[in-house]
């Protein structure tokens, strides 16, 4: 660096700034030269500039400065002429902010350039004529072109010399605004005679190292007989002009006299001003009225210093000065521009988190440049105004919800307080990110279902919806059976449920029979982290189907014996043969019976009641009625389709025993062997050959055995099968199965066959034949059946 660097750091505490840095570098410094450690002197790491993102943001001060992040320091990025960037203005400064994000910050950064003396004084005109009257009186003053230096303070202009010095001499008059009026004093009187033409260098130094000067010549005609210089009524004059004014607006006049008469007292006004000034203003050179030829702007020229000059055609002069005040007017509206801003947020941000970063400029002065910001009403945001002047912050003001409004379209409007006032105005769109704040809710607070037995496995049986308030992720809602049991056995062997659709499935094919219905409970779950559940009961109804065909419980079917029902020859009409007891499983009306005849040896002599299944003459019976009677009942339920079951009723037409004893013994009967009798052969073929003589043994002794036994049922008194069960009542109904009965199936110890016991009414007539037996059947009525004793012997 070719200069010295200053630095001064004011930490604030106070809005979003918080720091300020100041630096001072020499103009004409090449590219990428070190400014300042900017990381170092805000008391930052280069690593939060980077996460921060940090930039340089400024309005007016162009790309001049750039920062490294890698190295945290602030670099030259185009040469800085100061000259072209401040004119005359001190102290010359460059002024921006470094921003940084994550959380917003902003830190103030002025640097200020130091002059170099690289401008030599110069002056507009390389030569300067005059015309002098050798009558000019000693001390007569002519006013030179001053130099321009544009460099400023010890490198500015610092001094005049005027060579030869023979005649007349230089004298510096200060002005107001620090500059210096140059004129030339006669010393010597002029005489034409001997010098007409005088030449005069004057030259122009400043202060810089090294130095440098420039130089004018100055072309003196000596005149003869004007003694006489104009003089101004005022040496400064004052008036005011309103901006953007039209052209040709008259801002003032100025006057002058001379009391030279004719030619040598005609004045002519000019304006020696070589600025802008003369680009603004012009002079009519008769009349002194100075009047504007370009617009003004108060933002760019507050005021102006007019230079004028009064000159006769002898070459006498006079000078004076106008200054031009310019009066502001409302004529700019504030100008908003975005430092920096979050086009997302999220739901659940914090109240008073910064979204964005507003500096709002009024390039007018006074009243007209006092601006107030403020946002549409009714919105969770607040504009907060900084301490710098003109800087806002957008913050939160309440909570967010982006289920209420997913997206704000915020309007900063910005208004001055001049006459009208003037205003702007910008949008800022936000989106509200989704936080997981909502829990799915099913469509129902409970669900009931229904579905036919003998399902199909996978089977869709309904389907269970919830919904979540939520957005993408944390919407989509996956659904899960909880774990529970159905009479000890787990629920998810009865359905499933898919976690995409809910739909629910049968994993088995149900039974009515074994479970009529059941519940469970199914959780929605949300894909958010955490994720939000809710659990919903679900009810699922078997619906009963006609899969069960009817069973007869009496008369009992046995593939052993014959049981025959004895219908005595005076029965009357209407005499009660037998009832058919017949239940179905199933439920509903797929369990209502009806009995029917399907086939009889003789349908004119019995009918069956198609409600109750009873057997009963339709006529009196006569002796020309065959002893054995033969009867088949269907029992049909009332599904779809129905289900049906047929028994054989055997009926003996007599009234005795030995009468029907010789009409049954050619009913067939297939004679069963026991299974232990088939172990005992297998077992015996298996035995060694020394063994066989006692296997020989052993069946001739089972055969032995069984022969005792068939001649002990001969001998003995013949079982009784009660026709109706214990407690049986006709209650005249009209259902299935009217009437109360048990039963049970009983099996005694080392017995090879199983025994039904029932409980007969007192005054039954049953038949039980064994076709082997050649012995005189036996009637029985009101004594207790053979089966009723628990030692009988009867297989």
């Amino acid at each position: 660096m070719k200069g010295q660097m200053r630095l001064f750091t004011l930490l604030l505490s106070i809005g979003s700034i918080t720091g300020q840095v100041s630096y001072s570098i020499l103009e004409e410094m090449a590219k990428s030269s070190l400014v300042g450690n900017i990381a170092q002197d805000l008391g930052l790491e280069t690593k939060r500039l980077m996460s921060g993102k940090a930039r340089i943001y400024s309005r007016e001060s162009g790309d001049y400065i750039e920062l490294n992040r890698e190295r945290g320091v602030l670099l030259v990025k185009e040469i800085i002429d100061r000259e072209a960037l401040c004119r005359q203005t001190t102290p010359c400064a460059l002024h921006f902010q470094v921003i940084l994000e994550n959380p917003m910050e902003f830190y103030s950064v002025t640097v200020q350039i130091t002059d170099i003396n690289d401008n030599p004084p110069t002056f507009e005109e390389g030569e300067l004529e005059f015309k002098i009257s050798e009558l000019a009186m000693i001390g007569a003053k002519f006013v030179l072109e001053r130099a321009v230096d544009l460099d400023v303070g010890i490198n500015g202009l610092l001094r005049y010399d005027l060579k030869p010095a023979d005649n007349f001499a230089l004298k510096l008059q200060n002005n107001a605004d620090g500059n210096k009026n140059v004129e030339m004093v006669l010393q010597k009187s002029l005489d034409r005679e001997k010098q007409e033409q005088i030449s005069l260098v004057l030259t122009a130094v400043d202060g810089g190292e090294p130095q440098m000067s420039g130089t004018m010549l100055i072309l003196i005609t000596v005149l003869d007989a004007n003694d006489n210089a104009p003089v101004f009524t005022q040496t400064t004059y004052k008036t005011t002009v309103t901006e953007n004014s039209p052209t040709g607006t008259v801002v003032g006049t100025v006057r002058a006299s001379d009391a030279d008469q004719g030619s040598n007292g005609k004045i002519t006004y000019s304006i020696i001003n070589r600025d802008e000034v003369r680009k603004v203003f012009n002079i009519n050179k008769e009349n002194g009225e100075v009047i504007l030829v370009a617009n003004v702007d108060f933002e760019e020229s507050r005021s102006f210093q007019i230079n004028l000059l009064a000159s006769d055609e002898g070459g006498l002069t006079d000078s004076c000065k106008l200054i031009v005040d310019v009066q502001d007017i409302n004529d700019h509206k504030p100008e908003i521009n975005i430092m920096s801003k979050s086009n997302v947020i999220s739901e659940g941000a914090k109240v008073n988190t910064v979204v964005t970063m507003i500096n709002v400029e009024d390039l007018d002065s006074g009243e007209n440049g006092k601006v107030q910001c403020f946002i549409n009403e009714y919105l969770p945001f607040a504009l907060k105004t900084s301490t710098a002047n003109n800087f806002y912050s957008l913050v939160t003001d309440s909570e967010l919800d982006r289920e209420r409004a997913s997206e704000y379209n915020i309007t900063v409007t910005c208004s001055d307080e001049g006459v009208p006032s003037l205003s702007s105005s910008v949008t800022l769109t936000l989106q509200i990110s989704d936080v997981n704040d909502n829990p799915p809710v099913f469509e129902r607070s409970s669900y009931e279902a229904y579905i036919v037995e003998n399902n199909t496995p996978g089977l869709s049986i309904f389907t269970v919806r919830a919904r979540d308030a939520d957005w993408n992720q944390n919407a989509r809602v996956s659904y899960i059976l909880e774990d529970s049991s159905v009479n000890g056995v787990p629920v998810s062997s009865y359905v499933s449920v898919s976690a995409d659709s809910g739909v629910i499935h049968a994993v088995r094919s149900f039974d009515y029979e074994q479970i009529k219905d059941f519940q469970f409970h199914v959780k929605a779950q949300d894909g958010g982290s955490p994720p939000l559940s809710s659990n919903v009961t679900v009810k699922i109804l078997i619906q009963d189907q006609n899969d069960n065909p009817p069973q007869v419980l009496y008369p009992v079917q046995s593939g052993g014996s014959v049981v025959a029902e004895m219908v005595p020859r005076s029965a009357d009409v209407g005499y009660l043969v037998t009832k058919v007891v017949a239940v179905d499983v199933d439920s509903g009306q797929n369990a209502w019976l009806s009995y029917k005849l399907q086939k009889a040896t003789d349908r004119a002599l019995f009918e069956v009641g198609l409600q109750n299944g009873e057997i009963r003459t339709i006529r009196q019976v006569t002796d020309k009625d065959a002893v054995k009677q033969r009867l088949t009942v269907i029992v049909e339920d009332n599904g779809q389709p129905s289900r049906s079951a047929t028994v054989i009723v055997n009926v003996a037409v007599a009234d005795s025993f030995p009468e029907v004893l010789s009409e049954f013994t050619d009913f067939p009967h297939d004679k069963e062997y026991n299974d232990n009798l088939t172990f005992y052969l297998v077992l015996a073929l298996a035995v060694v050959s020394f063994l066989f003589i006692t296997c020989l043994v052993v069946i001739i002794s089972v055969k032995i055995y069984r022969w005792r036994q068939s001649r002990i049922l001969y001998h003995s008194n013949l079982p009784v099968i009660p026709y109706y069960p214990p407690r049986y009542s006709d209650t005249l109904g009209t259902g299935t199965l009217q009437h109360v009965y048990n039963y049970e199936v009983c099996r005694t110890t080392d017995s090879r066959k199983s025994d039904c016991k029932f409980g007969r009414a007192g005054s039954e007539n049953v038949l039980i034949m064994d076709p082997s037996s050649t012995g005189t059947m036996q009637r029985i009525q009101n004594e207790k059946s053979i089966l009723d004793e628990p030692d009988s012997p009867l297989e």
